[in-house]
């Protein structure tokens, strides 16, 4: 049970003298990141808020495990003063410099835990992990003098009309780019995750299902309690199936991962299913295993073609969730869609 924080005046008395002897002090090229010039003045609106910087930010905390591998792949571990809600095991090419960055809590954070790290910047790629009961809203950060980052992916209304959910995130390297004074590594990584996707795209130019009709995919996320979790259509994954060809069986379904029944699976009878594997989450259900073994279990679900063919195609699950991640997991469903036969 999470219970609603309570900000003492001496807390954020605490924070605003950090904050004034840290990230406020500094000229703008004190320890900017390794090989990157310093920030100039950024300014640019984030999810409805606008946030202006004149000096990279030195005490950066990141919400979620997506924010922290953005900003160690743009190489600012140096500049972050903490790290919250790792959903799965760091990858190999983190380790080093996530080692560097204190962990204020495995969990979601609590306002008390992001205030005791004094930041001076904090990035989220949803927001709503800024709430009371979490780590307080924008407008109490604001209050404090902390300027607070959300994801484009998530705000897509804001400013970016018509843009492609992979666009929106390229623009999320871009924009902390420009605040951290690490513009060339935002624009490399930009680069080369939008190559990424046109190569995905091209790989499974031309995909058909057996009848000559657009292939029909399932995105199984989670199995918790016995019902499956999905991919709806407003997630990644609808995207994802676009620039592939196929069509998301749940793109009518206004969430990002709704929990439906077993029977509804059935019902839209997907020529092909990708499995999120999140075992090194470790719930119940998590496993790619646990959820072949819940699907041949399952008396209507078990009699689909793609199961009983096997045309499954397994991906971290981390990566169907917007993340410096997500080209793999695209790369891996173009790969997976011409084993199944999809591609000529």
């Amino acid at each position: 049970m999470r219970h609603r924080a309570r900000i003492g005046i001496p807390l954020a008395l605490a924070l605003t003298l950090a904050l004034a002897t840290t990230g406020c002090s500094a000229p703008a090229g004190d320890h900017a990141p390794r090989g990157e010039p310093a920030a100039r003045t950024a300014a640019f609106d984030s999810c409805g808020r606008r946030l202006a910087f004149d000096r990279p930010p030195r005490r950066a905390v990141a919400l979620d495990q997506a924010s922290t591998e953005t900003l160690l792949e743009l190489g600012l571990q140096d500049r972050m003063a903490g790290t919250a809600n790792l959903k799965t095991q760091i990858p190999a090419r983190y380790q080093e410099a996530y080692a560097k960055v204190p962990v204020i809590t495995p969990k979601i954070a609590t306002a008390e835990q992001l205030r005791s790290a004094t930041p001076d910047f904090v990035v989220a790629g949803s927001t709503d992990l800024y709430t009371k009961d979490r780590a307080g809203t924008r407008e109490e950060l604001a209050a404090l003098g902390v300027p607070t980052f959300v994801s484009a992916v998530d705000c897509p209304q804001h400013g970016a009309p018509g843009k492609s959910p992979f666009e929106l995130l390229f623009s999320d390297y871009e924009q902390l780019g420009k605040v951290f004074g690490a513009e060339e590594r935002a624009g490399r990584l930009a680069q080369e995750q939008r190559a990424a996707v046109a190569e995905a795209g091209e790989k499974a130019r031309g995909a058909t299902a057996r009848d000559g009709r657009q292939p029909t995919v399932v995105y199984l996320y989670s199995v918790f309690n016995g019902m499956p979790y999905v991919a709806g259509g407003t997630g990644l994954p609808g995207e994802m199936s676009r620039i592939v060809g196929a069509k998301n069986a749940f793109d009518d379904v206004a969430e990002d991962w709704p929990e439906v029944s077993w029977e509804e699976v059935a019902e839209r009878d997907p020529d092909f299913i990708v499995i999120g594997d999140l075992s090194e989450r470790g719930r119940p259900g998590d496993s790619a295993a646990e959820k072949r073994h819940a699907m041949a279990g399952d008396p209507v679900v078990s009699k689909l073609a793609a199961v009983r063919e096997n045309r499954i195609v397994e991906v971290p699950g981390i990566e169907l969730d917007p993340s410096v991640r997500s080209v793999h997991a695209l790369g891996l469903l173009a790969a997976g869609m011409k084993d199944l036969g999809y591609v000529r």
